[in-house]
């Protein structure tokens, strides 16, 4: 899963963090496990979401397979520093540590047991029908490329529960591919897994809750952050009272963030981006702008600010390959990304296959673990408890509401050079996306891909998409929204496979 714009440079720039934070050991993986021949539920991906859903299914009676692409549990939101880095107190880095090492304990449990087959380092690259007769047969096969040698492994279910959370989004700019810009997130993934800052001067852009707490984290780490630049302006979670009084907790934990800036001495710009990065072996410096209300660049309002870093992102984005694959339907969410269409229990359109967490649209990780452990109780065909369905739309309205106030404006490409690369993997400038859109007639993403080769690349869109759909000037759900219908690629394959993995399958009786 992409997490930065651009990998980061070491020495003599990122910082390492002292892991001496004195307290409990560092968590480690379970091992491995041999894959089932068929089990009552294969969950797909060990992160929030996932592992709750795991160890619900499998305390009320349900064989799961666990599979997930990571050495160890927890996802993006709990990655945990290698233990031979040596970190004694890894929760100082995370919130809400608590949740997951009580479901991390009972994993353990479950597997000892024999109820859950956790299987690490297992990338699923594809869903099928299964196959089989009578009481044995499985309904669904999932294939994954699996450990360093990339061995093909398979598992068959009788349900499959899709838990592979999201990647960053990220609005390109001139200037985004220098050596230093990072993600937001990625930014975050290399303080908690890797005790190393970006940077020592690290300015935090883009828009979104995750930029308080990743700015609150690298200042804690000691590095210095001049500022916090984020592009919505706050007052738009005025028309969203309502989920607010609903969520203090949330309310609480904002104030904290706020707290930890204050003393930190960061500045917090509303309304305002970074509209170009400078440096020539490495990012030195960014220019950071007014918007208006349509996020386009007020004239005049430019400023330099000096850095050694950049950590940049503007939401997340659902991944669903893997479920679009199957043919679930989607729906747009009000940040104007797609996310699966889901009922109740939190299945999808596809009978068979339920999902949790930020596939059904970014929630955060309270969500997730509550929509994992109400979708392991519509599996076990149980009622999910009162509690925890007030708790879910509790926690679905207060992210709609900060993914309505977040959702990027169209004028954001105002920013944007033709010069600019839009394309990472290919190289695409913005002229040549915008020639497809104007001259050529295209009207959509796919169009501009197949005129330009545009998301063609080895993250195959997932860095460019959101800005080449903006280019190709598909039609947007409301005043400045972004991305019209909902839409996703549909795909065999979720992530690369060795050949040799297709020439071994089976085949297929037509």
């Amino acid at each position: 899963m992409p997490t930065s714009p651009s990998e980061p440079r070491p020495a003599g720039h990122a910082g390492r963090v002292d892991p001496a934070v004195s307290g409990q050991p560092a968590a480690v993986s379970a091992p491995a496990a041999a894959a089932p021949g068929r089990v009552d539920l294969a969950v797909v991906g060990a992160g929030p979401a996932g592992l709750a859903a795991a160890v619900v299914a499998a305390g009320l009676g349900l064989r799961v397979a666990l599979l997930d692409a990571g050495e160890r549990p927890g996802g993006q939101f709990y990655r945990q520093p290698a233990p031979g880095l040596g970190a004694v107190r890894p929760e100082a880095l995370h919130h809400g540590w608590g949740e997951f090492a009580r479901r991390e304990a009972a994993l353990r449990a479950h597997t000892a047991a024999g109820r859950i087959t956790y299987l690490p380092l297992h990338h699923v690259w594809t869903v099928v029908p299964g196959t089989g007769t009578g009481a044995g047969r499985a309904e669904w096969t999932l294939h994954a490329v699996a450990g360093p040698d990339e061995r093909a492994a398979t598992v068959g279910a009788a349900a499959v529960l899709i838990a592979t959370g999201a990647y960053e989004r990220q609005l390109p700019f001139p200037g985004w591919t220098l050596p230093g810009v990072v993600g937001a997130g990625g930014a975050q993934a290399m303080l908690k897994g890797g005790l190393v800052l970006p940077g020592r001067r690290v300015v935090v852009a883009g828009s979104g809750p995750l930029l308080l707490a990743v700015a609150g984290s690298l200042a804690g780490a000691g590095a210095t952050v001049p500022a916090v630049v984020e592009a919505a302006a706050y007052t738009a979670y005025a028309g969203q009272v309502p989920a607010l009084l609903r969520n203090p907790g949330k309310l609480v934990e904002g104030a904290v963030y706020g707290g930890a800036l204050a003393r930190h001495h960061v500045r917090l710009l509303t309304r305002h981006a970074v509209t170009e990065a400078h440096g020539t072996d490495r990012v030195e410096a960014v220019t950071v702008a007014r918007l208006d209300r349509t996020w386009r660049p007020v004239p005049g309002t430019s400023r330099r600010i000096p850095c050694d870093a950049l950590a940049v992102g503007h939401g997340l984005v659902p991944q669903l390959e893997l479920a679009t694959g199957l043919g679930c339907a989607t729906r747009r969410s009000p940040d104007g990304t797609v996310a699966l269409e889901l009922d109740a229990g939190q299945r999808t359109t596809v009978p068979g296959i339920w999902s949790a967490g930020e596939t059904g649209g970014v929630g955060g990780a309270q969500l997730a673990l509550t929509e994992g452990e109400i979708a392991a109780h519509a599996i076990a065909a149980r009622p999910a408890p009162p509690a925890l369905l007030r708790r879910r739309a509790r926690l679905r309205a207060f992210a709609d509401a900060m993914a309505a106030a977040h959702r990027p404006g169209a004028g954001w490409t105002g920013w944007l050079r033709d010069d600019a690369v839009v394309c990472r993997c290919e190289e695409v400038p913005a002229a040549r996306i915008r020639e497809a859109a104007g001259e050529l007639g295209a009207r959509d993403a796919r169009t501009v891909k197949l005129l330009t080769r545009a998301g063609m690349g080895w993250c195959q869109g997932r860095m460019c998409g959101p800005a080449v759909a903006a280019l190709a000037g598909e039609a947007t759900p409301g005043p400045g929204g972004c991305g019209g219908e909902p839409s996703a690629d549909r795909r065999p394959l979720s992530c690369p496979v060795p050949l040799r993995h297709l020439a071994e399958l089976p085949p297929v009786d037509r």
